[in-house]
């Protein structure tokens, strides 16, 4: 980078109700909105437990709570576990298509509906054509959407943002109807794929939060490395609720 963009300030927000743990206070540390962006520094605030929303790069920075951990799945060495390969053969039927991000009424409508019955109770329900776009779409990000049908029936959108050493799976929604197909397990299985087939090498899944049970999924894929003491360490099983971080 050239000395005039070497330089980034970041800012902490005003503490603020914990969408993530009940009766917890949340602070955020953002990096500043008005500096100039692009894949090299995005890519290396990602990797140093960074994730986007819309244009803000944020990482939680709350003074007295250290739950939310960065977490990644290394694609080359991920070891599928049964009922994951079941949940993989059994979305062979689904189509895989590649499109632009940009707003599509058809994403958006599936996007409501999703929110409408798995987050009600927050803050994302009832979202608007601009809260949708402003969260997912960003301008100076290399975002893809990944559409997954059933013939012609749209069940599932991944948006995820290349990066220089892998991919960020920003967000993903689907039918809550065909709960039976476990489609957001087969669409990490598929950005697994994927990650691995344009040579990269980790899928970002964002925050695992040891109190969230919404956030306890990202534990079931293996090996699992967070970003603790400002280094990536492997997380290891202890049993089917218990890990522990590999020293």
């Amino acid at each position: 980078m050239d000395n005039d963009s070497q330089y980034l300030r970041f800012f902490l927000t005003a503490p603020h109700e914990c969408h993530y743990i009940e009766g917890n206070e949340a602070t955020s540390l953002f990096a500043d909105p008005l500096s100039p962006k692009n894949k090299l520094l995005y890519s290396s605030l990602v990797a140093n437990g960074f994730r986007r929303s819309g244009e803000h790069l944020y990482r939680p920075h709350c003074a007295n709570c250290q739950e939310c951990i960065p977490a990644r799945i290394p694609v080359e060495t991920f070891s599928p576990r049964r009922h994951q390969k079941r949940a993989f053969k059994l979305n062979k039927d689904l189509s895989t298509t590649f499109t632009v991000a940009e707003f599509n009424t058809e994403h958006f409508e599936l996007y409501r509906k999703y929110i409408s019955t798995r987050h009600q109770d927050s803050d994302m329900n009832n979202p608007t054509e601009d809260s949708y776009q402003n969260f997912l779409w960003c301008k100076w990000s290399e975002t893809r959407l990944v559409e997954y049908r059933l013939n012609e029936k749209l069940l599932a959108v991944a948006v995820i943002d290349e990066l220089l050493d892998g991919c960020s799976a920003v967000y993903t929604f689907f039918d809550t109807d065909y709960a039976t197909r476990s489609l957001g397990k087969y669409v990490i299985l598929s950005l697994i794929k994927l990650t691995k087939e344009l040579g990269l090498s980790y899928l970002y899944l964002g925050y695992w939060i040891t109190g969230c049970q919404k956030m306890s999924y990202k534990t079931e894929y293996q090996p699992l490395e967070c970003f603790l003491g400002n280094q990536w360490k492997c997380l290891e099983p202890l049993s089917s609720q218990n890990f522990a971080v590999q020293s």
